[in-house]
């Protein structure tokens, strides 16, 4: 039996794109994190610690289950 593997996804990219473009640096810099964490969160290369996830979510004004999720690997790529 094949184990599943579980990751976070997010919609961070859109959520910028939303709020009028906005950039990685301005997400960071409202956030209190660089840039490249910033891109490393939004490819799924790294995983926010639960502080900065709920501060992007407040930039947002959404609840953090409309940025982040939780499920397998097929469902990240399924868009799920």
């Amino acid at each position: 039996m094949k184990k599943l593997e579980f990751v976070i996804s997010n919609k961070i990219r859109t959520l910028r794109f939303l709020a009028a473009e906005m950039t990685q640096k301005e997400l960071a810099d409202l956030v209190g994190v660089t840039r490249q964490t910033v891109n490393a969160i939004e490819s799924n290369k790294y995983s926010p610690s639960l502080e900065v996830a709920f501060k992007i979510s407040l930039v947002f004004n959404v609840p953090i289950t409309d940025v982040f999720s939780y499920g397998t690997q097929a469902d990240a790529e399924a868009g799920a």
